[in-house]
């Protein structure tokens, strides 16, 4: 099983940028333990220090209005109810962890094997929105894509609406300004 489990979790994962890369994850909890396990995960990532591997766990949530008898009421309830949103590096550790929590049943994937949501699904959920930003201006980034993959850099300006920053780039001796998305990036 321990095998199977790590062969699954390797297969088609060679790619080193890849395996480095937080993606979004969904999974798949038993009906109304989604607090409870997000609540747990946030505990674990905290006590283990998996700050770095597990990194937002967040249940989609949405404001609904409801008239009854003339009169306004306002509620909060889940988007996807049994379902809860994780952005984590995924690794035979953070797939245990996650995993192993009372109430989840599994990840939502292909078999055994967690498939991240794509950038499509993600804007479709409105997931890009959802950004916790852990770098300013100023801050000492790593280019994770092409061609400037694992140059060091510096911000100069962030552009949250754009979801976008400009950096500066030290090559050959020379500064170069280049504009990068959120996810090329990753703080040093």
């Amino acid at each position: 099983m321990e095998e199977n489990k790590q062969d699954v979790l390797n297969e088609d994962n060679t790619n080193h940028e890849e395996t480095e890369l937080a993606r979004w994850y969904v999974v798949y909890t038993y009906s109304g333990y989604e607090n409870k396990v997000k609540a747990t995960l946030e505990k674990i990532v905290e006590n283990r220090g998996l700050q770095e591997k597990i990194q937002e766990i967040i249940i989609p949530m949405e404001e609904e209005i409801e008239i009854k008898d003339g009169k306004q009421k306002t509620s909060i309830k889940k988007v996807f109810p049994g379902y809860v949103l994780v952005k984590m590096i995924m690794s035979d550790e953070t797939w245990y962890v996650v995993k192993n929590i009372k109430g989840v049943f599994n990840f939502v994937g292909v078999g055994d094997k967690p498939l991240p949501l794509t950038d499509k699904e993600m804007q479709s959920l409105g997931i890009e929105d959802i950004i916790n930003l852990d770098f300013e201006v100023g801050d000492s980034v790593r280019i994770t894509a092409e061609p400037f993959y694992n140059y060091s850099a510096v911000i100069e300006e962030i552009f949250k609406d754009k979801k976008r920053v400009k950096v500066k780039v030290s090559m050959f001796g020379r500064e170069t300004t280049v504009e990068l998305d959120f996810n090329q990036i990753q703080k040093i």
